[in-house]
């Protein structure tokens, strides 16, 4: 299991956001994370499954 911890830099890299939308959406609680010392760092794993987790509902709605 990969328990990486991830910047807010990174995780808009790695979902090719904004930076700025990546920090929407964890200030709104729509994306899984965390603050350090008042910076945002998320875990890799729970990144992955938001992602599988968005996957899913999507096709939910389509249907």
């Amino acid at each position: 299991m990969n328990d990486e911890i991830l910047t807010l830099k990174e995780v808009a890299e790695y979902l090719k956001l904004a930076e700025k939308t990546a920090y929407r959406l964890a200030a709104d609680g729509k994306l899984p994370g965390f603050k350090v010392g008042g910076s945002w760092r998320f875990k890799q794993t729970d990144i992955e499954s938001w992602i599988e987790d968005k996957k899913t509902s999507n096709k939910d709605n389509d249907e």
